[in-house]
């Protein structure tokens, strides 16, 4: 037996003796997650009516927690750096503490000795030849509590995946220690929801290739992993691996080969999920952990680019601030690490930070897109910090934006039963004018269902409905055109669109007036490339169109499918055809009409070029039309 072997057999003892080395006025650190030391977190409490006003701090656990139990109070107070569903009563009650701290930060409480841990109780696994264990699963706040407490007390569990990376820790760093041969904590993988599938899927369409990955827990972000088989050389730096990333190491879609930090592996500070994803992080050289004060620090972060973080969020108010840790008064989680990535992303050249959430919470009776944040509660991402916002409807780019234009951003990705009092709440404020065409904009009905991308020619666009928010673009738009173009789409000289005339032209109602554009994502922008319009005359059932595309992508397809999309919209709305008129030099928008199909006819009279298509049997042979609007809208010039 070597020296260190005797040393190490010398020190096991069982839990009961182990914790002994507690002593009263004390600080205790609790291992994280699914490597809580359960037998010792037993065995200490057991042996509370001992002793007097012993802090533990941990991180989320998903073990018991009797520390926290009302008769243990004079015994125990437990001090949370996150808060899990096993303290959550306690904290709330009064009975434990609750401390707000970013994730990367909380290693150096401890080694500078602003929070002095006194005794350390993690689980590791048995030593190697050598005389080193490893953190295993969790290293995260670990190793600083480990580094710098007066004694540390380990739970030695040969289920514990020996991990690699900066996990190891020498025997001799170990006081006192007991054998367990416990299954190690499990977290249970639901199946995702509709709704987080659709969120899913478009916070995929955010990211590239070569991106690298920040994923956090739950539904969410396993959602996103199953929309990521079709990318290429991925990256991962992040706090958790999960199970949902094995098909993608596994596949290929993974290779961490265009990361800065730590090229060809994959970085995290801890695992949680099952007894597979253990297996497979077990000696697995690919998998690199590392403490929270590197893996989290903002400015190892940046170094890699195209970060992709995505974070979840309890609510969000119409300016862009993020509630996360808290519903009013009441504490729910914790800082975590969500504010360290969303800053290191949004430094990474390329970076996008994603708040991902459902829109609503309690069965859809409550948004979580709100007008205030519930009082009392914390802004844990602050309106400067938050760039992309998503739900199930959409995504809103916030960075940058004004509080008019942040507010209908994410209006317009809210639940459609609350989006009209969200714009009531913009006027009280006003957040706009109490006159302005959004306001007359039924947001409840925006047509999520005509989003979607395509490709034109090589050229991936995303093809959606217009809304309020794209008002400064399609100024943008406008103001890109010849003067030529103007003059075919408004039949005169048009030099200028002012607020209130592009406010109007993107306050439409989905039903009497409809708009499609084609939009080419920019950086974290987009601009808009094509438009096709139409306006219904109940007089006629007849409604009138207009398509204008950005010169430089004509030839692209674009009119001819944007008209064809537009039209099977009205079609289900029971208009019975379009028409337009033309100019005659726009010689161009003659001849797509006529490769459609359409009736091209020169009027004598007025000197332009009349299209009229019929795409319903007259009124006599057909059910009502469907149109909920009974006045005659104002009507936009056709083109």
């Amino acid at each position: 037996m070597n020296a260190w072997q005797e040393r190490f057999a010398a020190r096991e003892m069982t839990p009961s003796r182990a914790v002994e080395a507690v002593r009263s006025g004390e600080r205790v650190f609790v291992g994280s997650g699914c490597a809580q030391p359960c037998a010792l977190v037993a065995a200490l409490s057991e042996r509370g009516p001992q002793l007097r006003d012993v802090e533990l701090v941990h991180l989320l656990t998903f073990g018991p927690a009797q520390y926290t139990a009302e008769e243990l109070q004079p015994s125990f107070r437990h001090n949370a750096w996150f808060i899990g569903g096993n303290v959550r009563k306690a904290v709330n009650e009064g009975r434990a503490d609750y401390t707000p701290i970013f994730l990367s930060e909380i290693p150096e409480l401890m080694i500078s000795g602003q929070r002095r841990v006194d005794v350390a109780m993690v689980v590791l696994s048995p030593p190697d030849r050598h005389g080193f264990c490893s953190m295993g699963i969790h290293v995260d706040v670990q190793a600083a509590a480990i580094e710098s407490a007066r004694t540390v007390v380990a739970e030695v569990n040969p289920r514990m995946p020996r991990t690699l990376g900066d996990t190891l820790v020498h025997v001799d760093r170990i006081d006192a220690w007991t054998h367990s041969d416990a299954p190690l904590l499990e977290m249970e993988i639901s199946e995702p929801d509709e709704t987080a599938i659709r969120i899913g899927g478009h916070v995929a369409r955010l990211i590239p290739n070569e991106a690298c990955l920040q994923l956090g827990i739950g539904n969410i972000p396993n959602a996103i992993l199953r929309y990521l088989s079709d990318k290429r050389d991925l990256g991962i730096h992040t706090e958790m691996f999960a199970d949902g990333l094995i098909p993608l190491l596994e596949n290929g879609n993974i290779t961490n080969r265009k990361k800065k930090i730590l090229p060809r592996k994959t970085v995290a500070s801890f695992c949680m999920g099952s007894r597979r994803l253990y297996d497979f992080v077990d000696d697995n050289p690919s998998i690199s952990f590392h403490p929270s004060d590197f893996v989290n620090d903002p400015r190892i972060i940046s170094q890699n680019d195209q970060v992709v973080a995505v974070n979840s969020a309890l609510q969000v108010d119409l300016t862009g601030q993020v509630a996360s840790d808290s519903v009013g008064y009441r504490f729910y989680s914790g800082i975590g690490g969500q504010v360290d990535f969303i800053r290191g992303a949004a430094m990474s050249r390329g970076g996008k930070p994603i708040i991902a959430i459902p829109s609503t919470a309690k069965n859809g009776t409550v948004s979580r897109i709100v007008a205030s944040l519930s009082e009392g509660s914390g802004v844990v991402t602050s309106r400067g910090d938050v760039h992309y916002v998503v739900t199930e409807f959409g995504v809103a780019y916030l960075h940058g934006k004004t509080i008019r234009e942040r507010a209908l951003a994410l209006i317009n990705i809210a639940h459609p039963n609350f989006r009209e009092e969200l714009l009531a709440t913009m006027r009280e404020r006003q957040y706009v004018g109490q006159d302005e065409p959004i306001l007359k904009q039924r947001l409840d009905r925006y047509p999520h269902n005509l989003v979607h991308w395509k490709d034109f020619k090589g050229k991936r666009l995303q093809v959606r409905p217009l809304q309020a928010s794209d008002e400064r673009t399609l100024q943008e738009f406008f103001y890109s055109h010849r003067p030529e173009t103007v003059y075919n789409r408004y039949f005169n000289v048009k030099t200028t669109m002012g607020h209130r005339e592009a406010a109007e032209l993107c306050a439409i109602n989905y039903e009497t007036r409809m708009a499609l554009g084609a939009f080419e994502p920019r950086g974290r922008g987009e601009r808009l490339l094509a438009v096709a319009r139409y306006n219904y005359n109940p007089r006629t059932n007849f409604a009138e169109t207009a398509v204008v595309v950005h010169e430089d992508f004509r030839r692209f397809g674009l009119a001819t499918y944007l008209l064809q999309k537009l039209e099977e919209h009205a079609k289900e709305r029971g208009i019975q055809g379009f028409e337009s008129e033309i100019l005659p030099n726009n010689r161009g928008m003659r001849e797509l009409h006529r490769r459609l199909g359409h009736d091209v006819s020169y009027s004598e009279e007025d000197q332009v070029y009349k299209v009229r298509v019929r795409f319903q049997p007259p009124a006599s042979e057909r059910p009502p039309h469907r149109m909920s609007g009974s006045s005659t809208p104002a009507l936009d010039k056709p083109a």
